[in-house]
Protein backbone atom coordinates (compact mmCIF):
# COMPACT_ATOMS: atom_id res chain seq x y z
CA UNK A 1 0.00 0.00 0.00
CA UNK A 2 1.56 3.16 -0.73
CA UNK A 3 1.58 6.13 1.59
CA UNK A 4 -1.20 8.44 0.24
CA UNK A 5 -3.47 5.71 0.83
CA UNK A 6 -1.67 4.64 4.22
CA UNK A 7 -2.27 8.62 5.04
CA UNK A 8 -6.27 8.36 3.92
CA UNK A 9 -6.78 5.16 5.61
CA UNK A 10 -5.34 6.44 8.76
CA UNK A 11 -7.24 9.38 8.53
CA UNK A 12 -10.46 7.47 8.08
CA UNK A 13 -10.14 5.34 10.79
CA UNK A 14 -9.32 8.40 13.04
CA UNK A 15 -12.40 9.97 11.75
CA UNK A 16 -14.60 6.75 12.08
CA UNK A 17 -13.19 6.36 15.85
CA UNK A 18 -14.08 10.13 16.57
CA UNK A 19 -17.62 9.23 15.36
CA UNK A 20 -17.77 6.38 17.65
CA UNK A 21 -16.70 9.05 20.24
CA UNK A 22 -19.55 11.13 20.25
CA UNK A 23 -21.88 8.71 20.45
CA UNK A 24 -20.53 7.49 24.14
CA UNK A 25 -22.60 10.14 26.01
CA UNK A 26 -25.63 8.08 25.72
CA UNK A 27 -23.68 5.18 27.23
CA UNK A 28 -24.47 5.09 30.74
CA UNK A 29 -21.68 5.60 33.42
CA UNK A 30 -23.20 4.13 36.52
CA UNK A 31 -25.76 1.32 37.46
CA UNK A 32 -27.44 2.32 40.65
CA UNK A 33 -30.76 1.07 41.13
CA UNK A 34 -33.05 3.54 42.86
CA UNK A 35 -34.58 1.72 45.74
CA UNK A 36 -38.72 2.44 45.86
CA UNK A 37 -39.66 5.45 47.10
CA UNK A 38 -43.19 7.18 47.96
CA UNK A 39 -42.56 11.00 49.28
CA UNK A 40 -44.90 14.18 49.50
CA UNK A 41 -44.29 17.32 47.12
CA UNK A 42 -44.06 20.81 47.63
CA UNK A 43 -48.24 20.49 46.65
CA UNK A 44 -48.74 17.84 49.39
CA UNK A 45 -49.26 14.96 46.89
CA UNK A 46 -47.05 11.79 47.04
CA UNK A 47 -44.78 11.19 44.31
CA UNK A 48 -43.42 7.28 44.23
CA UNK A 49 -40.52 5.63 42.27
CA UNK A 50 -43.72 3.55 40.67
CA UNK A 51 -45.18 7.09 39.26
CA UNK A 52 -42.15 7.83 37.45
CA UNK A 53 -41.94 4.53 35.99
CA UNK A 54 -41.62 4.85 31.75
CA UNK A 55 -39.94 8.29 32.48
CA UNK A 56 -36.40 9.81 32.63
CA UNK A 57 -35.85 12.03 35.18
CA UNK A 58 -33.08 14.03 36.70
CA UNK A 59 -32.68 13.87 40.76
CA UNK A 60 -30.39 15.65 43.05
CA UNK A 61 -30.38 16.68 46.60
CA UNK A 62 -31.05 19.98 48.05
CA UNK A 63 -32.12 21.80 51.42
CA UNK A 64 -33.78 25.40 51.37
CA UNK A 65 -31.58 26.26 54.89
CA UNK A 66 -27.98 25.56 52.91
CA UNK A 67 -25.78 28.96 52.84
CA UNK A 68 -23.50 27.37 49.99
CA UNK A 69 -24.10 24.72 47.25
CA UNK A 70 -28.22 24.39 46.52
CA UNK A 71 -28.91 27.25 45.52
CA UNK A 72 -26.60 27.73 42.45
CA UNK A 73 -27.42 23.69 42.04
CA UNK A 74 -30.83 24.50 42.00
CA UNK A 75 -30.88 27.17 39.55
CA UNK A 76 -28.98 24.60 37.08
CA UNK A 77 -31.77 22.14 37.28
CA UNK A 78 -34.04 25.38 36.39
CA UNK A 79 -31.57 25.96 33.54
CA UNK A 80 -32.07 22.12 32.47
CA UNK A 81 -35.56 22.15 32.89
CA UNK A 82 -35.98 25.36 30.75
CA UNK A 83 -34.12 23.51 28.02
CA UNK A 84 -35.35 20.33 27.92
CA UNK A 85 -38.67 21.71 28.10
CA UNK A 86 -37.59 23.93 25.11
CA UNK A 87 -36.54 21.03 22.96
CA UNK A 88 -40.05 19.33 24.23
CA UNK A 89 -38.20 16.63 26.13
CA UNK A 90 -40.73 14.23 28.10
CA UNK A 91 -37.92 14.52 31.04
CA UNK A 92 -39.34 14.48 34.78
CA UNK A 93 -37.48 16.64 37.83
CA UNK A 94 -36.72 14.82 41.21
CA UNK A 95 -35.20 17.15 44.36
CA UNK A 96 -35.11 15.45 47.47
CA UNK A 97 -34.29 17.58 50.76
CA UNK A 98 -31.63 16.11 53.14
CA UNK A 99 -33.49 18.14 55.70
CA UNK A 100 -36.71 17.23 55.92
CA UNK A 101 -37.76 18.28 59.56
CA UNK A 102 -36.88 21.92 58.09
CA UNK A 103 -38.23 21.39 54.61
CA UNK A 104 -41.82 20.87 54.57
CA UNK A 105 -44.04 21.49 51.55
CA UNK A 106 -44.68 25.41 52.07
CA UNK A 107 -41.05 26.10 52.66
CA UNK A 108 -39.55 23.71 49.91
CA UNK A 109 -42.57 25.51 47.53
CA UNK A 110 -41.30 29.08 48.83
CA UNK A 111 -37.57 27.94 47.87
CA UNK A 112 -38.47 26.42 44.63
CA UNK A 113 -40.53 29.64 43.23
CA UNK A 114 -37.53 31.90 43.96
CA UNK A 115 -36.14 29.46 40.72
CA UNK A 116 -38.84 29.65 38.31
CA UNK A 117 -39.56 26.09 39.03
CA UNK A 118 -42.12 24.17 36.54
CA UNK A 119 -44.42 22.09 39.37
CA UNK A 120 -46.02 20.58 35.96
CA UNK A 121 -42.53 17.83 35.41
CA UNK A 122 -40.38 19.36 39.03
CA UNK A 123 -41.14 17.69 42.48
CA UNK A 124 -39.75 18.68 45.25
CA UNK A 125 -39.83 16.01 47.94
CA UNK A 126 -40.08 16.04 51.58
CA UNK A 127 -41.87 13.76 54.39
CA UNK A 128 -39.26 11.25 55.54
CA UNK A 129 -37.01 10.99 58.54
CA UNK A 130 -33.50 12.05 58.43
CA UNK A 131 -31.81 9.06 58.85
CA UNK A 132 -33.88 7.59 56.04
CA UNK A 133 -33.34 10.37 53.14
CA UNK A 134 -29.24 9.37 54.57
CA UNK A 135 -29.77 5.46 53.38
CA UNK A 136 -31.76 6.47 50.93
CA UNK A 137 -29.15 8.41 49.13
CA UNK A 138 -26.42 6.24 49.79
CA UNK A 139 -28.56 3.23 48.50
CA UNK A 140 -29.65 4.53 45.59
CA UNK A 141 -27.17 6.89 44.42
CA UNK A 142 -23.85 6.26 46.27
CA UNK A 143 -24.31 9.42 47.76
CA UNK A 144 -23.40 10.87 51.30
CA UNK A 145 -25.82 12.71 53.34
CA UNK A 146 -25.49 13.60 57.10
CA UNK A 147 -26.80 16.27 59.63
CA UNK A 148 -25.17 16.56 62.77
CA UNK A 149 -27.08 16.96 65.86
CA UNK A 150 -27.33 20.77 66.93
CA UNK A 151 -26.41 21.86 63.56
CA UNK A 152 -28.14 23.77 60.55
CA UNK A 153 -26.32 22.81 57.89
CA UNK A 154 -26.46 19.43 56.09
CA UNK A 155 -23.22 17.94 54.45
CA UNK A 156 -24.71 16.38 50.95
CA UNK A 157 -23.29 15.22 47.50
CA UNK A 158 -23.70 18.05 44.93
CA UNK A 159 -24.44 15.20 42.13
CA UNK A 160 -26.96 15.46 39.02
CA UNK A 161 -28.15 12.14 38.26
CA UNK A 162 -29.83 11.07 34.80
CA UNK A 163 -32.38 8.19 36.00
CA UNK A 164 -33.86 5.92 33.33
CA UNK A 165 -37.14 4.87 32.95
CA UNK A 166 -36.62 1.55 34.78
CA UNK A 167 -35.71 3.41 37.88
CA UNK A 168 -31.49 3.11 37.34
CA UNK A 169 -29.38 5.67 37.75
CA UNK A 170 -27.16 5.35 34.76
CA UNK A 171 -25.40 8.94 34.42
CA UNK A 172 -24.06 11.42 37.24
CA UNK A 173 -22.88 15.42 36.55
CA UNK A 174 -21.87 18.03 38.21
CA UNK A 175 -24.32 19.87 40.04
CA UNK A 176 -22.55 22.92 40.42
CA UNK A 177 -21.09 22.86 37.39
CA UNK A 178 -23.08 25.11 34.56
CA UNK A 179 -21.29 23.51 31.88
CA UNK A 180 -22.41 20.24 32.78
CA UNK A 181 -26.09 21.07 32.23
CA UNK A 182 -25.83 21.13 28.73
CA UNK A 183 -24.16 17.77 29.19
CA UNK A 184 -27.12 16.43 30.61
CA UNK A 185 -29.73 18.27 27.95
CA UNK A 186 -27.37 16.68 25.23
CA UNK A 187 -27.39 13.01 26.88
CA UNK A 188 -31.47 13.17 27.73
CA UNK A 189 -31.24 14.02 23.58
CA UNK A 190 -29.63 11.11 23.22
CA UNK A 191 -31.79 8.98 25.08
CA UNK A 192 -34.83 9.76 23.93
CA UNK A 193 -34.17 9.48 20.51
Amino acid sequence: MNTKYKGLTILFLLLLMSACGSSEATEPEIDFEVEPFEYMNQDEDYLSLEDLEGDYWVANFIFTNCDTVCPPMTANMSRVQEAANEKDLDVRFVSFSVDPQEDDPDTLKDFANNFNADYSNWDFLTGYEQNEIESFAANSFKLLVSKVDGHEQVSHGTSFYIVSPDGVAINSYSGTSVEEMDEIVSDLEGYLK
